[in-house]
């Protein structure tokens, strides 16, 4: 059985990054931190940290992050409810991975209408909707907005809705798909390849900016450095104003997205799940 102070900690120097940034979070020495690592790893018989900067699980740490964080978070659950009224429960991270355009238009009221809990926090992870799940597979996250239905290995899987893309540019920009210059949040990003594909049936080869931000994104399209694919949440706006014009009226990408979550009895993780289903049906299709 492995010990649970040291299975703590081993959750702290993944979570914070370094055995400097887990003894401060576990007001402990870093020399006990590293005795405690040490002593797990030897209890395990693999190395389970990669002391790199930030510090990695190994192929044989990854198998624990999850188990580590699923018992860091019923542990604290279980003290609130033990303590009641005192309090007193410690403090919990609550680590989600959402993709740029879900972060950047309904992700982030859906953690504002959550009770308010000082002891509670959100360390959000950004990436493509079609990678989101990556973090969940290797136990870094305890919950992922994706694009990949099929549930990761001990989590729960619901669909959300389907996010609208249009393809827009400045006014008097786009020339043609062969040679207008093509806007990309990054080499993850193929949401202009597809649509590319979808409407000209052809391999084209236009030149391309990457932009990675979603607001910087969507101000490079206004800018006029080329053409992309926006929420249609963002770009309504815009296309009202004259600001954007679309560049393929009657025709759009959608993208279903799904809420994967760690398969655990979580007051935290039932309420949050609320939340997010709850913004997603004001936004999503």
């Amino acid at each position: 059985m492995m010990d649970a102070v040291q299975l703590a900690t081993f959750h702290a120097v993944i979570g914070e990054g370094s055995f400097d940034a887990a003894a401060r979070a576990l007001h402990v020495t870093p020399s006990a931190v590293s005795q405690r690592i040490k002593a797990l790893e030897q209890a395990v018989g693999q190395v389970l940290v990669r002391r790199t900067k930030p510090a990695e699980p190994t192929e044989a740490g990854q198998a624990l992050v999850r188990l580590a964080g699923q018992v860091a978070l019923l542990e604290r659950e279980a003290l609130d409810a033990a303590r009641g009224a005192l309090g007193g429960g410690g403090r919990t991270r609550i680590a989600v991975v959402v993709n740029a355009d879900s972060l950047h238009t309904w992700f982030l009221p859906a953690l504002a209408a959550l009770p308010g809990d000082p002891a509670l926090g959100f360390d959000l992870h950004q990436d493509d909707q079609d990678h989101t799940a990556d973090l969940l597979r290797a136990g870094t996250a305890m919950a992922a907005v994706t694009a990949q239905h099929t549930a990761v290995q001990g989590c729960r899987v619901e669909r959300l809705g389907a996010m609208r893309y249009l393809a827009v540019a400045a006014p008097g920009v786009f020339d043609d798909f062969a040679t207008t210059p093509m806007i990309v949040l990054n080499r993850k990003d193929r949401l202009q390849h597809r649509f590319l594909a979808s409407v000209t049936r052809r391999h084209l080869d236009p030149p391309v900016h990457y932009v990675p931000a979603a607001a910087a994104f969507v101000d490079a399209i206004r800018l006029g450095l080329g053409w992309g694919m926006v929420p249609e949440q963002l770009a309504r706006p815009d296309l009202a104003a004259g600001r954007l014009a679309e560049l393929t009226p009657g025709r759009h990408l959608d993208v279903p997205l799904y809420w994967q979550y760690w398969r655990l009895e979580s007051a935290i993780l039932t309420t949050l799940t609320a939340a997010v289903r709850a913004a997603a049906e004001e936004v999503l299709r």
